[in-house]
């Protein structure tokens, strides 16, 4: 971050000096008091469980030079130095704003999708890093809170901000990419997440298109080529559009993929935006076919932001897994391999998940342990009962459904064809923990999804660690 006086940051975004001098500089932003340290702003924020303005004594004695608050504050001591403001948040995006326009001398790439997002980034931040100091968002700080400690926690050397953007309903996107206005504007693809809050894959389709619709003229929208619904946003942008994808329209494309035996995909880039005709071999070190599409993604925007193809496919071939409990994939002691991609699932990602445990199992016995896919709303019973039949047509081994949800998706298999004890149901987290311990053996492969909030990732953890729940 490039250091700011108080005084600036109360006039970025409109507050009132309380019991602090104007000159006091501020080195680093938080919304945790945990994270408060010397010379930092900490931002309050009033959440559901927890008011950070409970926590801004604690803040202030960790070092924290102001408080962001929506009142005045005091400490046992006395009052505590704040900047006082209507609303902390919308205080923070305005400060985050203020930064990215006027003391920010770098190029940012915003990336937004229905799934893949945060893969993307990763991606992204690994190819940009070739070409200088890049910043990206840690793991996943795609809301109104986390665009803005992004953006603000670039500094002065800073080549290059990658910012991911989640959505939560109209015009959210657009209040972020507001406050980031991107050089580069990525959309990777649009599914069936948030269809409980949206209702159909082309209002979620126009939740997402803000992102490119906010682009100026002289900025780059990144598009699925494989995506019609995302292909077509070339229709609502002012920018230049690159595609990506394996169709062979796209301007960068991906022809002979082929997988290893850890669903790892190997496969030509080739770069074919207009004047331009080039080629280099490449391979990942991700599992599942489903990140060629994130790969491509942040090889058209290293490609359009001026780097070199080979350098790309140099760049992508040597990244590495950066976020956890995606398709992260260990062993444990006694020989049973666990793929964790718990983070978050919707029908898409589940499907993807599915036919990489299927393309890694080599003859081995493979596990899906899977919870519920949430946010689907009237779509929540046929999508569970699609994702249990899919799993008896890919022939996984066991199919274990975790908690109330996914007995819709346990019946499904059932329907379709599983027997015995093929495909159980069982009643949450403890309970497949318990199963799994006692069932399976070396030389297993288990796959573990479910939405976030589900807390799936406790039975890779459990099985990892050798431990009981």
């Amino acid at each position: 971050m490039i250091p700011l006086s108080v005084g600036s940051i109360a006039a970025a975004v409109d507050g009132r000096l309380c019991s602090v001098e104007p000159d006091q500089i501020v080195e680093s932003v938080c919304v945790d008091s945990r994270s408060a340290g010397a010379g930092s702003l900490f931002v309050a924020i009033a959440g559901e469980r927890v008011d950070g303005h409970d926590h801004a004594a604690e803040a202030v004695g960790s070092g924290s030079a102001v408080v962001l608050s929506d009142r005045e504050l005091a400490g046992v001591d006395g009052p505590l130095p704040c900047i006082v403001v209507d609303d902390p948040v919308l205080a923070l995006g305005r400060l985050a704003a203020w930064y990215r326009r006027d003391l920010l001398d770098c190029a940012v790439v915003a990336i937004t999708g229905s799934s893949g997002k945060t893969s993307t980034k990763d991606l992204v931040a690994s190819v940009l890093a070739s070409l200088g100091e890049t910043v990206a968002a840690a793991g996943s700080f795609n809301t109104e809170v986390g665009v803005p400690l992004t953006i603000l926690s670039a500094g002065p050397s800073t080549s290059f901000l990658v910012v991911e953007m989640g959505m939560r309903g109209p015009g959210h996107i657009d209040y972020l990419a507001q406050l980031a206005r991107p050089d580069v504007g990525v959309i990777v693809n649009v599914g069936s997440a948030h269809l409980g809050m949206l209702g159909s894959r082309e209002a979620i389709a126009a939740a997402k298109s803000e992102l490119v619709a906010a682009l100026d003229a002289s900025a780059v929208a990144v598009l699925n080529a494989d995506d019609l619904l995302v292909a077509g946003m070339q229709d609502v942008t002012r920018a230049e559009c690159l595609t990506f994808g394996e169709s062979a329209m796209a301007s960068v494309r991906a022809v002979d993929v082929r997988l290893d035996g850890q669903a790892r995909a190997s496969f030509t880039l080739v770069d074919q935006r207009p004047g331009r005709s080039a080629s280099a071999p490449m391979s990942l070190q991700f599992s599942g076919e489903h990140y060629v599409s994130n790969a491509l993604a942040a090889a058209t925007v290293g490609l359009a932001l001026g780097a070199d193809l080979d350098a790309v496919a140099e760049a992508l071939t040597a990244a590495v897994p950066q976020s956890r409990w995606r398709m992260e994939v260990r062993e444990t002691a006694d020989g049973i391999t666990v793929v964790n991609d718990a983070y978050n699932a919707n029908p898409e990602s589940m499907r993807a998940a599915l036919k990489t445990l299927a393309a890694m199992a080599g003859g081995r016995r493979t596990w899906a342990v899977l919870g519920e896919m949430r946010e689907l709303g009237e779509d929540s019973m046929p999508e569970h009962d699609a994702i249990g039949r899919l799993a008896v047509r890919l022939d996984i081994s066991r199919l274990v459904c975790v908690g109330e949800g996914t007995r819709v998706m346990h019946l499904g298999a059932s329907n379709e064809g599983s027997w015995g004890d093929e495909s159980v149901h069982v009643e949450d987290v403890a309970d497949a923990i318990t199963l799994l311990r006692r069932e399976t053996r070396p030389g297993d492969l288990v796959l573990v999804k479910a939405s976030r909030s589900v807390g799936l990732e406790r039975v890779a953890e459990a099985l990892l660690a050798g431990g009981q729940p």
